[in-house]
């Protein structure tokens, strides 16, 4: 089982709009006609979607999917409309990946750029984990650790620590993905209680469109990094995860 991961595309309703390193649109083709050789047999999109936040960007991005060769599924994030989204391709909360288990977390807090489950979302997941022991891979647009840039901490998932509190009763939480840092990422997390031996690993992917600094202090574009994406190689309950660069 392969999964793919992609995430903040930006796009604009106009294919020709440029973002501050390139056009988002030109980015995504080149991006998905590189994991179309991956032969991927699932992939995520983990939000930002649009930058305009326009019916049209949200469409192109669904004829752009159309082309990959298995299905696929996408979050908001905070530059997005999730009503709109919905209307092109449905917005799902769980993805059966056998025998693993995609579980898609919603972050947005409308009107703001940082992120937060609250307290419904957080009772929810604790009980769709209780009720269901297969390996998980949780799939979120927000940050639920700092990556080391002080500007896009800030402005993470803010109740990260009750985010943790539920995660660490469930030893069936193995992967963590998430987008808007726009940077590599890979950090193993120990758990809160002492149920596994074994922390959670929490991986970042670079965007489709601008790439941010890491470790900058504020806003800054590195401008020397390329568009990427994640692939995730599943055997049984193990798996092996990397990131690929794409030349645009």
């Amino acid at each position: 089982m392969r999964l793919v991961q992609i995430t903040d595309a930006h796009l604009y309703a106009d294919k020709q709009a440029r973002s501050r390193a390139g056009v988002p649109w030109d980015h995504l083709q080149c991006v998905l006609q590189a994991v179309i050789a991956e032969q991927p047999d699932f992939l995520v999109l983990t939000g930002d979607v649009s930058q305009d936040e326009t019916a049209t960007s949200y469409a192109l991005a669904s004829e752009a999917m159309s082309q990959l060769p298995c299905p696929w599924a996408w979050m908001a994030g905070n530059h997005d409309q999730p009503a709109l989204m919905q209307a092109e391709h449905p917005l799902v909360d769980e993805v059966s990946l056998p025998p693993w288990r995609l579980l898609l977390l919603h972050t947005p807090v409308e009107g703001e750029p940082y992120g937060e489950l609250g307290r419904d979302a957080l009772a929810g997941l604790s009980a769709k984990l209780q009720g269901d022991s297969r390996p998980t891979l949780i799939a979120m647009h927000h940050p639920p650790v700092d990556v080391g840039a002080s500007w896009m901490d800030a402005i993470g998932l803010q109740d990260r620590d009750a985010f943790w509190e539920v995660i660490s009763a469930f030893p069936q939480v193995n992967i963590i993905l998430f987008g808007h840092a726009h940077q590599l990422y890979s950090q193993q997390v120990s758990r809160h209680d002492a149920v596994s031996s074994e922390g959670v690993m929490v991986y970042g992917c670079p965007a489709i469109s601008d790439q941010f600094m890491p470790g900058a202090t504020h806003f800054m574009i590195d401008e020397a990094s390329r568009p990427g994406y994640r692939i995730v190689d599943f055997k049984d309950q193990q798996w092996e995860t990397w990131v690929e660069r794409v030349t645009v």
